[in-house]
């Protein structure tokens, strides 16, 4: 690390202020995004196509689970009886029950869903809101990727190095002592204080340019810091107080539903890109209690499947009533599916083979159904669809060229999709 970069990192780490990454020129576009926004509904541990967006009633029982199917607002389309909620909201989703990959254990086969590349060995690829970070920048003094509430390992930037990382928040927003990490002044220092200090540093900085060869402009990651801290408007955005009870309510008070309603909040204040990360659907065993009952003695569903329900519902619907659902991109998705026999502990097993994934808003077809899985959900009937040619299709929805190269910190290109094909039923 060069003295400067050191300098300047040991100044920011006094203030107590995130690193966030820098703004860079909009990517080009093939011209057929509506998306400004994206949020990412992480599903991580693998939901079962069955229980969700795929159900088999013809199948035989140990195949089938059970849950009935119920009918949507899209005449023969049929979920779970446990999506009371998106069973309404179905003609503005879109589902893909032919999602495919070799990959079934979680750390790689998270990779490969996120950023639509297969693990190497030789280079960590970025994610999709880190690409979007890189390639279109933050417009607003809130940094361009959110994560609720923090990162994992194949959510962040890879080979783009830690300023494109996202911001977790760093804690559940259903809490009532919630409090966004590292958006307050560390304790005894006051906003006339980091004035002063930031004053410093800026001088600090016109000393280092006049002595250097390296010309380099003030850090932009220290600006967005400052800003951050020193936001009103970013506070009121991370602020769920300031929605109607009734609202909070729709979404769910839990963890997840109240997640959603933040995500909502930020991208309507200008954020490109916001991970709502939803974990614990690795169902080995016990599938109806962790699906639907979420506790022994639940006397209402509060299990994975209606707690998602509520939340990517309401979202939808609230997204769709405030005229913003048709530029923001709104993704359901985990890494993979479930075996389709249930297990002698009562559970499904790592099934990657084929799985489902729900998508809206942002350009996305409303009621449609892609690709289908044969008669037990086991393997791709009809037109499969891998993470690449997700990946391109997200891209290309948000405004990015698929074809567009980064650069790694040593200089080799690379296109930020390799071997994808636009899921053209997806697109508007």
């Amino acid at each position: 690390m060069a003295r400067r970069d050191a300098l300047r990192l040991g100044i920011v780490s006094a203030f107590g202020l995130s690193l966030f990454g820098r703004s860079s020129t909009f990517g080009s576009t093939d011209g057929r995004n509506k998306a400004k926004s994206c949020i990412l509904l992480w599903l991580d541990g693998g939901p079962s196509h069955l229980e969700t967006f795929d159900v088999k009633p013809d199948a035989p029982a140990e195949v089938r689970g059970p849950f009935q199917p119920i009918a949507t607002n899209v005449p023969g389309t049929y979920l779970s009886e446990l999506l009371t909620r998106t069973a309404k909201v179905t003609d503005k989703i879109a589902i893909i029950r032919s999602m495919t990959s070799p990959l079934g254990e979680h750390g790689i086969a998270n990779q490969y869903m996120l950023s639509g590349y297969k693990p190497s060995p030789v280079i960590d690829y970025p994610s999709y809101g880190s690409v979007l970070s890189k390639v279109r920048g933050g417009q607003s003094v809130l940094p361009p990727y959110i994560a609720i509430p923090s990162i994992r390992g194949p959510a962040g930037a890879g080979f783009l190095g830690t300023a494109f990382d996202p911001f977790s928040i760093g804690g559940d927003p259903s809490k009532a002592n919630f409090r966004v990490k590292d958006l307050d002044f560390y304790p005894g220092v006051d906003s006339e204080r980091m004035d002063r200090r930031r004053a410093f540093v800026d001088q600090l900085e016109k000393f280092q340019r006049r002595h250097e060869e390296d010309n380099a402009d003030p850090d932009p990651r220290f600006e967005q810091a400052y800003r951050m801290v020193t936001s009103e408007k970013t506070k009121r955005a991370f602020d769920l107080s300031l929605e109607k009870e009734s609202v909070r309510g729709k979404y769910g008070l839990g963890s997840f539903g109240q997640s959603c309603l933040m995500a909502r909040r930020l991208v309507e204040n200008g954020v490109p890109f916001v991970t709502v990360d939803y974990n614990g659907w690795d169902t080995h065993e016990s599938l109806v209690l962790r699906l639907k009952e979420g506790f022994a003695g639940a006397k209402v569903g509060v299990g994975l499947v209606p707690t998602f329900d509520q939340g990517f519902a309401n979202l939808v619907e609230d997204l769709d009533e405030r005229g913003m659902l048709d530029e923001t991109l709104v993704i359901a998705m985990g890494e993979f599916g479930r075996t389709p026999k249930i297990n002698t502990r009562g559970g499904r097993d790592h099934w990657p083979r084929v799985f489902s994934i729900a998508l809206a808003g942002g350009g996305v077809r409303g009621g449609v159904v892609v690709g289908k899985s044969d008669a037990i959900g086991e393997s791709p009937a009809e037109r499969p669809v891998s993470p690449s040619d997700l990946a391109y299709t997200i891209y290309s929805l948000l405004g990015v060229d698929p074809s567009q190269e980064l650069q790694t910190d040593d200089g080799r290109p690379v296109q930020i999709n390799q071997g994808g094909e636009l899921v053209k039923e997806l697109v508007s």
